[in-house]
């Protein structure tokens, strides 16, 4: 490993991540395998957010590995406009399989970002296509949060990844978010009260029209605003008043997608059925960047036949479909079946509940709320220093050998799907251990 002082360290401008804070005292990874990362000095690092929500099958699989290695030996690289390779539909034709009934369109990206400015594309052409092009508007929902460009920052509801950039995309509106509901403090599993708050939708209706309204985006359990799970009855409200006005549903499943919720999808697990599912993340366990848009055959259909030029989406990336991401992707998807993995996180999911909301009494916790494999742990702000708190958790955490994730004051958490039940009692005993000595 190369020695990294202060100038290796300058030229790297980190995402999401205070630089000068990091370069001072970084903490750094340099292996991975199965449950654990690696620090450059062998210091084992248990993974409780699967590295960023994205190594559902662990680290280091052989069998992707392998996929990756054969492939780049064939073929590297090949475009996809006009051109195909046989692996982009074999994978296709396999995540079909895997994808809520009727979404069966497989539209590739890079990235869930990606997804979900794909989507929003692909909702506002469908409309078009089938002569309703005054269907423009999107909506979002406050706290949501839908990546990184323009569209997704525009339709998310983050304040600190929107206010820096500008007006965004005009005619976007936000739904409520559905936290802070006092009755549903330390839910476990679906809060029961706020499936009302969907019926805002029909506001922002009476407010714009049906006529002008394309989709509204939400991912069913918000994962980085700090994991807030759905109350009972709110996606199947949104699901009904979606299909009453003519609007298309879309969902953000970047992370609730295979198996996080202990089912392939969110939409199986709620019983939902989305008209556009985003996804990337654990599409290729995060061994080649990669995201996919799944779409119903009736918006395909529409598309090819309402298209007023050879090429019926006027969209995609150099990089869609890339042989080396479809490879993983393949062995990912055969790791997630061969293993039961999506069972296995729903039959570990009451053991990773009980143990997480046994730190109702730990120190600074304020709330607790898990769904699937997924926990938000919502500490008390520090007074006159918001998010200082669970920062200096996360690093001591780390600095005693547990990985977590934090966004504000909460932390977050998302193992993946092959943790261990003495593996979950060494994550929350950690965490106890750290706001014990956080102040």
């Amino acid at each position: 490993m190369p020695d990294f002082g202060a100038n290796d360290l300058d030229a790297y401008w980190m995402p999401f991540t205070p630089n000068r804070r990091f370069k001072a005292n970084p903490r750094l990874l340099a292996a991975a395998k199965g449950m654990h990362y690696a620090t450059p000095d062998g210091r084992q690092i248990l993974d409780a957010t699967s590295g960023l929500w994205c190594v559902n099958a662990g680290h280091g699989r052989e069998a992707i590995t392998q996929a990756i290695r054969k492939q780049a030996g064939e073929m590297d690289y090949a475009p996809s406009f006009n051109l195909g390779h046989p692996l982009a539909f074999s994978f296709a034709s396999r995540l079909v399989q895997v994808t809520p009934k009727g979404l069966d369109r497989i539209f590739f990206t890079n990235s869930g970002s990606e997804s979900v400015d794909t989507a929003l594309k692909i909702a506002l052409a469908y409309h078009r296509a089938r002569g309703k092009g005054t269907k423009t508007r999107l909506i979002g929902r406050e706290r949501g949060y839908h990546g990184v460009g323009f569209g997704g920052i525009s339709v998310g509801g983050i304040p600190k990844n929107r206010m820096y950039f500008g007006s965004l995309l005009t005619g976007v509106d936000h739904l409520p978010h559905t936290h802070g509901i006092a009755e549903n403090l330390f839910s476990q599993g679906l809060p029961v009260h706020g499936a009302h708050l969907a019926d805002d939708l029909e506001r922002i209706v009476a407010l714009h029209d049906a006529s002008n309204i394309a989709a509204v985006i939400v991912e069913p359990v918000a994962g980085s605003t700090g994991v807030l799970v759905p109350p009972e009855g709110y996606l199947q409200k949104l699901r009904a008043i979606c299909d009453r006005h003519d609007i298309l549903l879309i969902f953000d499943e970047v992370i609730t997608g295979f198996g996080r919720v202990g089912a392939p999808f969110a939409a199986d697990r709620f019983g939902v059925t989305p008209d556009l599912l985003c996804m990337a993340k654990g599409l290729t366990n995060a061994a080649v960047p990669a995201g996919a848009v799944a779409a119903s055959t009736a918006i395909y259909e529409t598309m090819l036949d309402g298209a007023d030029a050879p090429i019926e989406l006027f969209h995609g990336y150099t990089y869609s479909g890339h042989p080396l991401a479809c490879a993983a992707g393949l062995a990912t998807l055969e790791i997630y079946q061969g293993e039961g993995l999506f069972d296995r996180a729903l039959a570990l999911e009451p053991y990773w509940r009980a143990a997480v909301h046994s730190l109702r009494d730990a120190r600074h916790v304020i709330d607790i709320r898990d769904f699937g494999l997924i926990a938000g742990i919502e500490l008390s702000p520090r007074p006159g220093a918001p998010t200082a708190r669970a920062m200096e958790a996360f690093e001591a955490a780390f600095d005693r050998g547990l990985l977590i994730r934090v966004t504000g004051d909460i932390i977050a958490l998302s193992p993946p799907l092959i943790i261990e039940q003495g593996q979950i009692d060494q994550v929350v005993e950690t965490i106890r251990t750290v706001l014990a000595a956080v102040e």
